[in-house]
């Protein structure tokens, strides 16, 4: 099935139905497929088709489900963008997949009007909402959604069908070099994931017609995926802009949610919330969790304020978000990110490519229709990540006697802050260029409430003076504000190996055991 059918599935499986409840307004799925049906017309009287690409830059909102679904009608490629990002890190984005078209909204609009500064080719930015200054208008190649689509006739609508290796999606990540890759995902890879989170639901007495909270970024991955899947399934969907602890628990208590998706750093609120008493949370069963790992302390204190289970899964942007996940009727262990899912191969290999037994270490490989074609214009990269289909992770992992995977440490010293993927590196590169360093080092550090916080250890020159709070507001100039961090310490000298590198786990030793060096 490819994506532009999901909708046609759920009317003729459910017929109309709420789909999405956003703030007072409640959307139905035959909604959602008119203004998918005239943002498609939209577009191809912009000459947007057929192979384009489309940015969307939007906080959660039926905007962008109407604007995901719009793009691929008419077979354009859908580039969510997190509208947390800094202008520097948009514009490489738009230069390096020329997007052509930019859906935005009046709060992220003047980042994206910094970050199209300086590109070859003037973008057609869409606001979904109403701005303040109209000359804006005029001085940019600019549309109002709700002025325009109203006068759109969905009939005039011409819907090419992709075929299912077509690319649907590309999902920029962050990069260890300061150049962000695009992560391609193909109808096929999508539809995989989501069809597979449809049969897995479905094992489940009673699965279909539920609600459930879209809490995550629908820029995210696994955000993405949820939408696609609660089409699937004939879910309902609680849209949060922003996340709030009180309004996810009025939503829980109003809706009777059994099951969502979030990460630590929500559940964590969740459980150091006072508010959780006064509301009726009892038809909650479970919450998936990814991106971290939780602390088990976290995890047994939540199953005892809520009565529910945690269920850590695991996936990267590259096998389309999800790899390995905990079940239903399954042992719920502590520390796992469950198995495989059905469809995914993993292998386990030590640094020659030979096969490991349980119990040992190893390299993570993955295989299976969600595995991605390739990253956009990286020839190379790409044939170093994917060989003889398999995506070769850089993720280190055991798996136990019951096939029950354990993450050991993250690739290239990534750093998960909140859910959101940072690279030491590039925050590296921005703080070395203030005037007063000399030289830094970044990692990330377990914290309970977030997951990881970045923690940077700095050489001063000689001669210069300067504080942690100017060197966390320099990088907040050059980066998104999660990106910067939380602590700097200021030291003589970095460790190192007897080759000049940095050993960023004597770092992280050091921290725990709270002495200097």
């Amino acid at each position: 099935m490819l994506l532009t059918h999901l909708i046609d599935f759920s009317i003729e499986e459910y017929g109309e139905y709420p789909f999405l409840y956003y703030e007072n307004k409640v959307y139905t799925n035959l909604d959602v497929e008119k203004f998918a049906k005239k943002v498609s017309v939209m577009l191809r009287e912009h000459d947007i088709a057929d192979g384009e690409r489309v940015v969307v830059s939007i906080p959660n909102c039926p905007e962008v489900i109407y604007s995901y679904q719009g793009i691929l009608r008419s077979s354009s490629i859908v580039i969510p963008v997190l509208h947390l990002l800094h202008p520097s890190e948009i514009h490489f984005i738009l230069t390096d997949s020329k997007a052509k078209a930019i859906f935005t909204s009046s709060q992220v609009l003047p980042k994206f009007l910094e970050a199209a500064k300086g590109l070859s080719y003037k973008p057609l930015f869409i606001v979904v909402d109403q701005i303040d200054d109209p000359t804006l208008l005029v001085e940019h190649d600019m549309i109002l959604l709700h002025e325009t689509i109203d006068a759109i006739d969905e009939s005039k609508e011409w819907l090419k069908d992709a075929q299912e290796n077509d690319v649907a999606v590309i999902l920029y990540t962050s990069g260890t070099t300061g150049r962000p890759k695009g992560v391609m995902l193909t109808h096929k890879n999508l539809y995989s994931n989501t069809k597979t989170t449809y049969n897995l639901s479905i094992e489940k007495e009673n699965s279909k017609g539920k609600t459930t909270l879209g809490v995550l970024p629908l820029a995210h991955a696994f955000g993405f995926t949820m939408m696609n899947s609660s089409i699937l399934l004939g879910n309902s969907v609680v849209i949060f802009s922003k996340f709030d602890v009180q309004h996810l628990f009025e939503s829980i208590e109003k809706h009777k949610v059994s099951s969502f998706a979030a990460v630590p750093a929500m559940i964590h609120a969740m459980v150091a919330s006072p508010l959780a008493d006064a509301y009726d949370l009892t038809s909650l069963e479970s919450v998936a969790s990814g991106s971290a790992s939780l602390p088990i302390a976290l995890i047994q204190a939540f199953k005892k304020k809520f009565n529910a289970e945690i269920r850590e899964g695991y996936g990267l942007s590259e096998a389309t978000t999800i790899v390995t996940t905990s079940r239903d009727g399954m042992p719920v262990k502590h520390g796992s990110v469950g198995i495989p899912i059905p469809g995914v191969e993993i292998r386990i290999i030590d640094e020659h490519g030979n096969d490991l037994p349980s119990g040992q270490i190893g390299e993570l490989l993955v295989k299976g229709d969600n595995v991605t074609p390739g990253y956009y214009g990286l020839v190379e990269e790409t044939k170093n990540t994917i060989r003889d289909g398999w995506l070769y992770t850089g993720d280190l992992v055991r798996m136990d006697e019951d096939g029950y995977l354990y993450i050991v440490d993250r690739k290239k010293d990534l750093v998960i802050r909140g859910g959101l993927n940072i690279y030491p590196r590039d925050v590296e590169e921005v703080i070395v260029k203030h005037e007063a360093v000399s030289e830094v080092a970044v990692v990330g550090l377990p914290d309970e409430k977030m997951g990881e916080e970045i923690v940077a250890y700095v050489v001063k020159k000689p001669d210069f003076d300067v504080t942690s709070e100017e060197i966390i507001l320099f990088s907040q100039q050059k980066l998104a504000k999660y990106k910067t961090p939380k602590q700097v310490h200021f030291v003589p000298q970095l460790p190192r190996n007897g080759v000049g590198k940095i050993l960023k786990k004597k770092l992280r030793e050091m921290y725990a055991e709270n002495s200097s060096f």
